[in-house]
């Protein structure tokens, strides 16, 4: 019989509005019929002299009038609730005044007295009300139980943390669910207060602490956690916790993420990494950021990476005259293209495939397109690569961004934003000290202008930060490939931590320096606490749904040519101090260094990767920058020759 009454459930999905009308007809007419029995006292006689089948029907025909005049039949049944109860309450009192007026009309005017007597009316109107609106909950109670029934949907059986409105609603949400059936095992929450009460008939059962007893006893698969109002501290202990007890974890989202007020299963995702970092994002002034570059030429360079890309994709919203986007990828470059068509086709974009490293190239671009704001990503990153083409490392990361910067001198650039890394700070390796040596040709240049040109030259800016979660090359997408492959998962040392931010804030990052900075600056900024890489490893297993140990194992392979053990974002030598226009933005305390003598350097560097091998250009560069000791590399033998020079 229930198989029966699902598959005309699938079939008849919503009751055609005559079946409704002629149902909600009956009812008022019944209704009535009762007011009359009672107001007579069950006497027959009585009845007959008030005319009882003539009021119920008039009393009907009035009350299916006004329903149909208030729209009251375009409600779907099964979704009704309380804000149709006191639609239908509207309705039923707006049909009393007319029944009462009409029938206060009829006696004076006629001689038919009395259609539907003051006593009957409300007596009839409170039946009517109690009836209807039962009745509709009844329906969708019933199609409820008749859906969940259905045994050809896969079963989810979840816990819901958080019994306050957003676990509510979330709960309401995964019982309109049509693809799952869902059953909801019971609600946490950390009010003690709670605990043993019921929310819509689903028990809470205290808070994490019974957490282990909640899943021997109810067996649940998942927990959503929909508590919007704790903090990201506890929210990732939350999930940490979830996780290593093998339940998948999933959350909701912002309150103004959800469509038109209601919460939809669709909104409620898995969590990400990004979840468990335990760290919340900067927020930044992206008001400003468009109305500084709206209408104005900027040129994006390293266009194809992960942080030009997203930069070129920010960039696009301000509405630029012309968006610049620069890349010798062609394949990313193209993609990057296709992407910007899709979500800013209104914005001119011109698809530059040229090298930063070939002066020439770059200076017929800025001459023919004269951009207004520069946005310098293009680099090598790679660590080990880099320690094993020094000479790549250089020209691309210190000699492009020379000819990048010269070039936006000669063409009057208004500011020229360079996107530099923590691995710059008290180098181990090549990328680092190549980026190192960027800033400070940018910062020495900037300086030199000041000096020179204070009316009229090009801002130069700086920007430092960690690593980018998910960005090409990171640990992330490495991890994740190695679980997909059933691992191991390999970490370098056990030890070692890093800072992690997202690609998107990352990119807030680099456009508010280049709006709000001022020239000369290198921007740091708060990047919470450090991760270690082996528990970032771990949770990325957890978040994959296997078991450490069991499903993934991980593996120690020993620290890679030029790795740190820990990440720095100021040197020995520097400090910071407060960036006014933003408390979690700090500007670092270097000290240019002298241009000419850091342009020489940089010459005799480019010569060498011409003419020498790559120890000479090492050296080199560790004499420009004396602080690039190198770790786990073939040029430690250089560090000693450097110091015995000293």
């Amino acid at each position: 019989m229930v198989q029966f009454a699902a598959r005309v459930l699938r079939t008849v999905q919503i009751l055609p509005r005559v079946a409704i009308v002629f149902i909600d007809g009956l009812i008022l007419f019944i209704s009535a019929l009762a007011a009359f029995f009672v107001r007579s006292n069950f006497e027959m006689d009585q009845m007959v002299g008030m005319q009882f089948l003539r009021g119920a029907l008039f009393f009907c025909l009035v009350g299916v009038t006004v329903m149909y005049f208030t729209k009251i039949y375009n409600v779907i049944v099964r979704f009704s609730g309380i804000r149709d109860g006191i639609r239908l309450f509207k309705t039923l009192a707006l049909q009393f005044l007319i029944v009462a007026s009409s029938s206060v009309a009829i006696d004076q005017y006629t001689e038919l007295g009395y259609m539907v007597p003051l006593s009957v009316l409300i007596i009839a109107t409170m039946i009517s009300f109690i009836t209807l609106f039962a009745y509709k909950l009844a329906v969708k109670d019933v199609l409820y139980r008749l859906k969940v029934s259905q045994h050809d949907k896969p079963v989810r059986r979840v816990l819901i943390f958080g019994a306050g409105d957003a676990g509510v609603l979330t709960h309401e949400a995964i019982k309109k669910d049509h693809q799952y059936k869902y059953i909801n095992c019971g609600f946490l929450d950390d009010d003690p207060r709670k605990k043993g009460k019921y929310v819509q008939g689903v028990k809470i059962l205290g808070g994490m602490e019974v957490l282990d007893e909640v899943i021997q006893k109810h067996e649940p698969d998942e927990l959503i956690v929909a508590a919007l109002e704790i903090g990201n501290d506890r929210k990732k202990e939350i999930m940490e916790e979830a996780l290593d007890k093998g339940l998948k974890v999933y959350t909701i989202p912002p309150v103004n993420q959800w469509i038109s007020g209601e919460l939809e299963t669709n909104a409620i995702r898995k969590i990400n990494i990004e979840d468990l970092l335990g760290r919340k994002s900067i927020k930044l002034k992206n008001d400003l950021v468009i109305q500084e570059l709206r209408g104005k030429v900027v040129l994006v360079s390293g266009a194809a990476g992960s942080i030009g890309k997203e930069l070129a994709k920010q960039i696009s919203r301000a509405e630029p005259q012309k968006l610049l986007i620069l890349d010798m990828a062609e394949s990313a470059l193209y993609d990057v293209e296709n992407l910007l068509k899709r979500c800013a086709p209104d914005v001119d974009v011109e698809v530059l495939l040229a090298d930063v490293r070939r002066r020439p190239m770059v200076e017929e671009i800025f001459e023919q397109f004269r951009p207004d704001y520069v946005f310098h990503a293009a680099a090598y990153k790679h660590v080990p690569m880099m320690e094993k083409y020094p000479k790549e490392a250089f020209m691309a990361n210190v000699w492009g961004t020379k000819n990048m910067a010269d070039a936006a001198l000669t063409f009057h650039t208004k500011k020229f934003v360079m996107v530099s890394t923590d691995k710059a700070v008290n180098p181990t390796n090549v990328m680092g000290a190549s980026k190192r040596m960027a800033e400070m040709y940018i910062q020495s240049l900037n300086q030199r202008l000041a000096k020179t040109q204070p009316e009229n030259h090009p801002l130069y800016i700086t920007t430092r930060f960690g690593n980018v979660l998910g960005s090409n090359g990171s640990v992330i997408p490495l991890f994740t490939q190695q679980i997909e492959e059933g691992g191991p998962v390999t970490v370098t040392d056990a030890e070692m931590t890093r800072y992690f931010m997202t690609i998107p804030e990352a990119c807030e990052l680099v456009l508010e320096a280049g709006v709000m900075g001022d020239g000369g600056e290198i921007y740091v900024f708060d990047m919470g606490k450090p991760v270690k890489i082996i528990d970032l490893a771990k949770k990325l297993i957890h978040l994959s749904g296997k078991k450490l140990g069991v499903d993934i194992d991980i593996k120690i392979v020993g620290l890679r040519d030029g790795e740190k053990m820990y990440e720095e974002l100021l040197n020995n030598g520097e400090s910071t101090h407060q960036f006014k226009k933003h408390e979690k933005i700090f500007i670092a305390n270097v000290i240019p260094g002298n241009l000419d003598e850091i342009d020489a350097c940089i010459q005799r560097c480019k010569n060498l990767t011409e003419a020498n091998t790559d120890w000479n250009l090492v050296l080199e560069m560790k004499r420009m920058v004396p602080e690039y000791i190198s770790a786990s590399s073939r040029f430690e033998a250089l560090d000693k020759k450097f110091v015995d020079e000293k």
